[in-house]
């Protein structure tokens, strides 16, 4: 069905139409459009997408969905992808579905939606000639279908003049270097956190070891001082295991490390927070407590649980009017005694749902503050800007780099207000870390931004950029 002229097309917009009609009725909606699923047809690649054509759902409710074995085909009954089991997708969540092996888009055709076993439709979108980008809603999952101004592969749409959410260039210097020495870390190295504008600090999830990272000239190195030259290996509390290390934040209450499993036992999902003292001169450094969310989150692929976690200061989210979601009022730190100062953020990759946490820092016991749509399929790492009071959300190569901002809006809740393309500069890697550089750093009216590549692609891990100081 492929067609890649872009001019003419083949099959009538007429025969299309009464296509569309037959397969969802006369009223152009599914016959039970009062039981239909909050999932949607968000965005369509027909030609030109990488690695082939791609349809993006979206789901617009606020519950999960379940869209196991559901099924998309094109304008006839004789192409189809069927969606894989054990497939949910989250509130506000975008799914992209790689159809081009099944088959192409054609420049006359269409994109149906179909619950499992192909018989009753949710949604469609027919077109007559390619987009010289995409086919997307604006807005997101609500509005109707229109030329995109750029492809944005599970992310929100670029609309152009739609506001908040569309894509947007990166908001700072398009030029990226390399910020590390060749085949310093190798594979596997995941979040980032500034203490301050001369210590970075790094994870690597296998095997598991926290770096911390001093300048060496414009690149990064592992500090020679204080027994970290080669990092100091993580272990969970006692000194078994190894864990799956992440994501991580320094912060006023001590360094918090995001794990998704235990190394020992990959085949688990294990989903938890560990804080680690780091003064100690010990090579190994054994958790100092440990939050199991194991029995909060949903059920998790062993490899694809907490990916990201960020820290935001009571006094920002009281200052910003930030609403409790499980008390349905404005935040009160009061109401969590023993939490510290301030929430945890915790961004899952399976599902690219945020999760906001008040910590016992005791140990162990731990509360729900509210949950937030990334505007992505997965989340990599989060990074809390206070000189803007924006929460970042990055994705790796598969959202093509992108990463989302969000702000406290005025129902109190966290909320897209931009998504960002890559810098120019930068290729498309595996990058699963990223941090922001205080404003102590900025010069020339830029601060620096680091990213860390788990493929270690060149055999490198850190690359490095700009943020204007200025939002």
């Amino acid at each position: 069905m492929r067609t890649h002229w872009r001019g003419q097309a083949h099959i009538t917009a007429v025969a299309l139409t009464l296509l569309t009609l037959l397969t969802l009725g006369l009223s152009g909606a599914p016959a039970s459009a009062q039981e239909q699923p909050t999932v949607r047809i968000n965005e369509v690649e027909s030609s030109g997408g990488s690695p082939g054509d791609w349809i993006e759902l979206v789901n617009t409710g606020t519950t999960a969905v379940d869209v196991s074995k559901w099924v998309v085909k094109d304008n006839d009954n004789s192409h189809s992808y069927t969606l894989g089991k054990n497939t949910s997708l989250a509130p506000g969540a975008f799914l992209a579905l790689d159809v081009g092996p099944s088959f192409g888009l054609g420049s006359a055709d269409s994109a149906r939606l179909f619950t499992a076993g192909g018989s009753t439709a949710v949604d469609t979108y027919t077109w007559t000639d390619h987009a010289a980008t995409t086919f997307g809603r604006c807005e997101d999952g609500t509005g109707g279908f229109r030329a995109t101004t750029a492809p944005t592969k599970g992310a929100a749409n670029a609309c152009g003049d739609t506001g908040g959410g569309s894509g947007t260039t990166w908001p700072g210097g398009a030029e990226v270097t390399v910020a590390d020495g060749s085949n310093v870390f190798g594979e596997n190295l995941s979040g980032l956190s500034f203490e301050n504008s001369g210590v970075l600090w790094a994870v690597r999830n296998g095997p598991s070891k926290l770096f911390r990272l001093v300048p060496d000239g414009a690149k990064w190195r592992p500090d020679p001082a204080g027994g970290w030259a080669s990092g100091k290996t993580l272990r969970y509390a006692g000194g078994s295991g190894e864990p799956d290390a992440e994501g991580v934040v320094v912060t006023p209450d001590g360094m918090f490390v995001a794990t998704e499993r235990d190394n020992s036992k990959g085949s688990t999902s294990a989903p938890k927070i560990l804080r680690f003292d780091t003064s100690s001169t010990a090579s190994s450094l054994n958790a100092a407590a440990e939050w199991n969310l194991t029995s909060d989150l949903p059920s998790l692929p062993a490899n694809a649980g907490p990916e990201a976690i960020s820290w935001i200061p009571d006094t920002f989210l009281t200052a910003n009017g930030f609403r409790d979601e499980r008390t349905g009022a404005a935040y009160n730190p009061a109401g969590y005694p023993g939490h510290g100062s301030g929430l945890f953020f915790v961004g899952v990759e399976d599902n690219g749902t945020v999760y906001a946490y008040a910590l016992d820092q005791s140990g162990g016991g731990y509360t729900r503050v509210a949950t937030i749509t990334s505007g992505f399929s997965g989340v990599m790492d989060l990074e809390f800007e206070p000189a803007t009071g924006r929460l970042w959300a990055v994705c790796d190569d598969t959202c093509e780099g992108r990463s989302s901002t969000l702000g406290i809006n005025a129902q109190g809740k966290f909320a897209i207000t931009h998504t960002h393309d890559r810098p120019t500069g930068m290729g498309d890697y595996n990058n699963e870390g990223f941090a922001i550089a205080p404003n102590t750093a900025c010069g020339g009216g830029h601060k620096p931004v680091i990213w860390s590549d788990d493929a270690n692609d060149g055999g490198h891990a850190l690359r490095a950029g700009t943020l204007n100081c200025t939002p």
